[in-house]
């Protein structure tokens, strides 16, 4: 029989809180900015890093965000309701 010590995976567990994609924020782009990200999308796909660098003060996780809120099912729903509101 091994007498040998095995090592035990330590397992942690973070308290960290989930943030659903049906909470964010909506970005607020202008047409220049949603223009650029169209056309970089279209020339390098999904490569956020690469585009936010082509928008001055942008992050590529909002570049992402925008970009997924803007093609989801759900978000464009939500947006044609907020739309649709009489003011």
């Amino acid at each position: 029989m091994d007498k040998r010590r095995r090592k035990q995976l330590k397992t942690t567990h973070n308290n960290c809180s989930e943030v659903s994609s049906i909470e964010w924020e909506v970005i607020n782009m202008t047409e220049q900015e949603e223009d650029m990200i169209y056309r970089m999308h279209k020339l390098v796909g999904d490569r956020w890093g690469l585009i936010a660098g082509r928008i001055p003060g942008r992050k590529a996780e909002e570049i992402e965000r925008f970009w997924l809120m803007s093609h989801s099912q759900v978000f464009a729903s939500k947006r044609t309701a907020q739309l649709n509101k009489p003011r």
